[in-house]
């Protein structure tokens, strides 16, 4: 295997560097990494950094599109200076994918922002939502019919300490690996479903296929463990991209991180043919019912 973290000397956040190569590597389900490209934070948003700040019974704090912070313990002093850290990594993750991917820019939707204050290698889990196991994401009740969903991380940590992650193989070796495994789709369970609103919409045989691959790798012992793989410490004040629903990877252990995700059409990235849509559909040998690959 080769290695699927691509090093990118760029510091400015704000750089515009169309690189055809980059975003080959991107559609391929590498993993970006800006070593030198940090998120800086004041004096007093470091002091914010403290595992009390996250409110009682969630996982993350977030914050969305039309200004809703959630997941804060702290009065509204302390909840207007993280709504805008959290508001201006937002910006700046938006800046950094316009300056590489630009043909993206214009179709670019941005879920909720979010800063991640848990101790990730102490979390408790089933193993199905574990996410220290290697996974692609894909997501029970939010059907996407082949949508990538594009991820910006950087490390905040304030004590020095790593991300880890784990990366896998290619999405193709593991699809090939799950398929011949996977329970065949059924429509009519697919509108139970969404008539139960187990689903927020019609689960499509795309996203059934993603979820089969998600589940059985997770729960597969001896793939987390013998897979080719390789173990990537992401230091304070570093930055990544990847397709997190491409890209194999596993989050191990780390605190105080910031993310934005954004979600893409897949007709909109620049080779179709890269994505996991197109992969699935060529591998099943028909087209997926309920998410057609664009023409």
């Amino acid at each position: 295997m080769d290695n699927p973290i691509r090093t990118m000397e760029l510091a400015d956040w704000s750089a515009a560097v169309d690189r055809p190569e980059w975003a080959a590597a991107l559609e391929a389900g590498e993993v970006l990494y800006f070593p030198r490209l940090a998120f800086s934070l004041s004096g007093e948003e470091q002091a914010l950094l403290q595992p009390s700040l996250l409110a009682e019974g969630v996982r993350n704090i977030s914050l969305d599109a039309q200004g809703r912070l959630k997941g804060v313990a702290g009065g509204p002093e302390v909840q207007a200076q993280v709504s805008a850290l959290i508001a201006r990594f937002g910006v700046q993750a938006r800046a950094l994918c316009r300056g590489l991917f630009p043909a993206y820019d214009a179709h670019l939707r941005a879920a909720p922002t979010s800063l991640r204050p848990t101790e990730v290698s102490t979390r408790k889990q089933s193993v199905r939502a574990d996410d220290r196991r290697l996974h692609v994401d894909a997501f029970p009740t939010r059907p996407n019919y082949g949508e990538r969903i594009l991820r910006v991380f950087t490390n905040v940590n304030p004590h020095g300490e790593p991300r880890v992650w784990r990366v896998g193989e290619p999405f193709e070796a593991v699809a090939r690996r799950y398929l011949p495994q996977a329970r065949p789709y059924v429509q009519w369970q697919a509108k139970l479903l969404q008539a139960l609103k187990i689903t927020k919409s019609f689960r499509s045989e795309y996203d059934h296929l993603m979820l089969q691959l998600h589940d059985r790798m997770k729960a597969d012992e001896a793939y987390q463990r013998d897979c080719e793989q390789v173990t990537m410490p992401f230091p304070t004040g570093s930055t990544w991209v990847c397709f997190s629903d491409q890209t194999v990877h596993a989050a191990m252990s780390g605190q105080y991180m910031l993310e934005q995700t954004f979600h893409l059409p897949v007709a909109r990235q620049y080779d179709v043919q890269a994505s996991p849509l197109a992969i699935l559909t060529r591998l099943a040998g028909h087209p997926l019912a309920g998410a057609p690959l664009p023409r």
